[in-house]
């Protein structure tokens, strides 16, 4: 009997120790920082952080909020500034969102970059905006409405269809490789996980219509050609439209008598 209240006795001390830690530590970190308390940061971070933002491994409270966690507005406070990022079509959008975890995961490593694009974040985001306009009045409900029909998007127990919300020109628009041949519409052909077209077929490897799709690079319109890629490929008659006389359909890189070569 005197061992069980010995073991009550001891559990209820490290009980109330816990609970005083989980008060105080929060508390102490709150007034004076993570210097005040170096070895809990040691022990409770969860691993490096990349290699930009290591200069603030010892500083948790740089992003981390005790009992809140990561605050956006901690994130906007350092990046806001960074004109180029805010001047780039693809990142652009970054001036209005409000929400950073969805894409940017830190503590995995020095040579780990810190992003992992999420689009389902931007979707909530985007119809977050939506009836944050509709309540401060600057747009009506029923023109809110219409652009959310016109997308393709249902509220309600209905699900919402990332792709038709989301403006992938806006982003992804200076890489497309059609030039603008196919449209906007690139949900019409590409996922949100994979810009690989399932299902998709290249025209056999007998095609000669090659250059209906494909661009030859500049360097083929230039001196180089003559010089370097048609000795390479030993197609000295071959002219720039003739992709077929040296190159796979596998990949470009695939040169027909010579293999995997990549020059540049």
């Amino acid at each position: 009997m005197a061992l069980v209240k010995i073991s009550g006795a001891i559990y209820l001390t490290l009980g109330v120790l816990g609970l005083a830690a989980a008060v105080l530590v929060p508390a102490v970190i709150y007034r004076s920082g993570t210097s005040a308390l170096p070895s809990w940061a040691r022990i409770a971070i969860p691993g490096p952080l990349s290699a930009a933002h290591a200069f603030l491994e010892t500083q948790c409270e740089s992003c981390h909020t005790p009992n809140v966690g990561i605050n956006a507005a901690s994130c906007i406070t350092c990046h806001a500034p960074d004109a180029f990022a805010l001047g780039k079509p693809a990142t652009a959008f970054h001036a209005t969102i409000q929400e950073c975890r969805g894409c940017h995961i830190e503590h995995q490593g020095r040579d780990v970059r810190p992003k992992k694009i999420d689009h389902s974040v931007l979707v909530t985001v985007a119809l977050q905006a939506g009836s944050a306009r509709t309540a401060s009045g600057r747009a009506d409900a029923s023109g809110i409405a219409a652009l959310l029909r016109s997308l393709g998007v249902t509220r309600g127990n209905e699900s919402v269809s990332e792709s038709s919300v989301l403006d992938c020109v806006s982003c992804h628009g200076f890489r497309d490789k059609h030039q603008t041949l196919f449209g906007q519409q690139c949900a019409d052909c590409h996922a949100l996980e994979t810009w690989k077209v399932a299902g998709f077929l290249h025209p056999s490897p007998k095609s000669q219509d090659c250059n209906q799709c494909h661009q030859a690079p500049q360097t083929h319109f230039m001196m180089h050609f003559g010089m370097m890629d048609q000795g390479i490929t030993g197609q000295r008659g071959a002219r720039v439209e003739q992709c077929y006389f040296c190159h796979q359909t596998d990949s470009f890189n695939n040169i027909k008598g010579v293999g995997w070569f990549k020059m540049h």
